[in-house]
């Protein structure tokens, strides 16, 4: 498996770009070379591009509900590949929180005939392994140390004897001869998606491929993939000041809706992990109609749809899985959370939004842009430049999805000698303009300019087209809402800004965090 680059927090992309300083905790091919996104840009200079685009976009379902979204662009025989499955870190059952990205994990290891020497025989010790994984449990809740000595000694055993059937990356090194580049995926707290491109004369492997891995999947080398995700919680949040932040953050945020757990879980849940609760979470979630495939690049939507029926269409038709049941109950009163570690100081603040679908999603949209729009933006100009109380300030909505009602993030490091209180005033009264002070037209034009040419850039390329056209398809009902986004961003008025911080910024709808060092 490539280097998983999974979004263990949920970020989307918000202010229609990943806010990457957070992402590293919790895609570049052949553009569209029609667009040069530039800050002078206007509405009526995108909508030809827009409408150009459209026109290259087929959609068609299979019988068994699976959804394929393909964009042509024959100006490089490159294609770039998204499978889009509409499940993340909310989905999962109480007690196994990580059991989705560790999914994603295993999605690599191959299928009965990839990946193995020899699968019958591995499978027989396999499922030894984890009948031997089992006892280990039940033992270890005995306290018998003699025989939880002897059971992992037989567990060793085992999993070489497994693992000499295996063909270590045998799916990686299939795609990398065929000159397939970026093979990767992420997981967030909405969604997991799979992703890679190929030469244009190399759809039919892709089809071959990316059927099989999810048609017969093998989770093989399950236990040691286990070691690598505790590791690598361990070096992304439990030895990282901002990681354990986020994790206290999120976990205070919210009482009841599982966008409080972090998408690569908890130490206890993903200790306990079986290989069964890992199928029959894929069993559950990754049905037909509950992925879908978007593909951009040099290809004909007619062999795409022939080629999708003879290999995706071999998959059995499954009842649609259940959504996200508790809801958030509106905050009344504010919350805050401090956490200890060696760390320059930080401080955030987090307010309750509505979800991706809501009418006035684009105006947190607006609004997150204003305040952290790069050196122009209000709170670097205020709080970096003029009163130096801040290295840095950001602020994003989206967080730690946005299939949800979710969070406003707003926060800051503290300047050498500064304290966190003083920061936080500083902050306080930049958010209070919002409300209070009506946004001028120049700066409302230059913001919106500023975010159409960020989502622009993002479809500029095969890959950044396709993962948006998927994730607008999952979360909305529709990819053609993507491009409704933009018309809604053009119509955010002064007074819908001011309307929507008053009803935002409230005390009894915020969330304070502070990271402090020891001392």
């Amino acid at each position: 498996m490539k280097s998983d680059r999974a979004n263990h927090y949920g970020l989307t992309k918000s202010r229609w770009i990943v806010v990457m300083a957070i992402a590293l905790l919790w895609w570049n091919c052949a553009g569209l070379s029609v667009l040069a996104a530039t800050q002078t840009q206007t509405q009526s200079s995108i909508q030809p591009y827009i409408n150009r685009v459209i026109k290259q976009i087929t959609e068609f379902t299979l019988d068994n509900g699976l959804k394929f979204i393909v964009l042509e662009n024959h100006e490089a025989p490159v294609v770039s590949f998204v499978t889009y499955a509409n499940v993340g870190g909310v989905d999962e059952p109480d007690g196994q929180t990580g059991v989705a990205h560790f999914l994603e994990h295993l999605a690599f290891k191959g299928t009965q005939k990839i990946g193995t020497t020899n699968y019958p025989a591995e499978a027989k010790e396999l499922d030894k392994l984890d009948t031997i994984f089992a006892e280990i449990q039940q033992v270890q809740k005995s306290g018998d140390k003699t025989k939880l000595a002897q059971l992992t000694e037989q567990f060793v055993a085992t999993q070489a004897a497994a693992n000499k059937y295996v063909k270590q990356n045998k799916f990686g090194e299939i795609v990398d001869t065929a000159g397939g580049v970026g093979l990767n995926a992420a997981t967030s707290a909405d969604y997991t998606s799979y992703f890679y491109s190929f030469p244009a004369n190399k759809l039919e492997l892709w089809m071959s491929l990316e059927s099989e891995r999810f048609l017969e999947p093998v989770f093989r080398e399950f236990y040691q993939e286990k070691q690598v995700i505790l590791e690598e919680k361990r070096m992304r949040t439990d030895n990282s000041p901002i990681g354990k932040m986020i994790e206290a953050f999120l976990n205070t945020a919210y009482d009841v809706h599982p966008y409080k757990r972090p998408v690569i879980g908890y130490d206890e849940d993903l200790g306990a992990l079986s290989r069964e609760n890992v199928e029959q979470f894929f069993k559950t979630y990754y049905s037909p109609n509950n992925l879908t495939v978007a593909i951009a690049g040099d290809v004909d939507p007619d062999e795409v749809r022939k080629l999708a029926k003879t290999y995706f269409g071999r998959f059995q038709p499954q009842p649609q899985p259940a959504g996200v049941a508790k809801v958030e109950p509106p905050q009344t009163k504010t919350k805050e959370v401090t956490v200890t570690f060696p760390s320059q100081p930080w401080y955030l603040e987090g307010y309750h939004i509505p979800a991706l679908s809501d009418p006035d999603y684009e105006v947190h949209e607006v609004i997150a842009e204003l305040l952290s729009s790069g050196r122009t933006s209000r709170l670097y100009k205020s709080l970096v430049e003029k009163q130096q109380v801040a290295l840095s300030a950001e602020s994003f909505s989206g967080f730690p999805g946005n299939k949800y009602p979710n969070l406003m993030l707003v926060y800051a490091l503290t300047a050498p000698g500064t304290s966190v209180d003083k920061l936080a005033t500083a902050l306080r009264a930049e958010i209070e303009r919002l409300k209070t002070e009506p946004v001028t037209p120049k700066e409302l034009e230059q913001v919106k300019t500023q975010l159409k040419a960020g989502l622009l850039r993002t479809l500029d390329s095969n890959m950044g087209m396709a993962n948006l056209l998927a994730e607008y398809e999952a979360k909305t009902g529709s990819w053609r809402n993507l491009f409704e986004a933009l018309t809604k961003l053009e119509a955010v008025t002064p007074q819908d800004i001011q309307r929507v911080a008053q009803k935002t910024f409230t005390d009894s709808n915020r969330t304070i965090g502070k990271l402090l060092p020891p001392s």
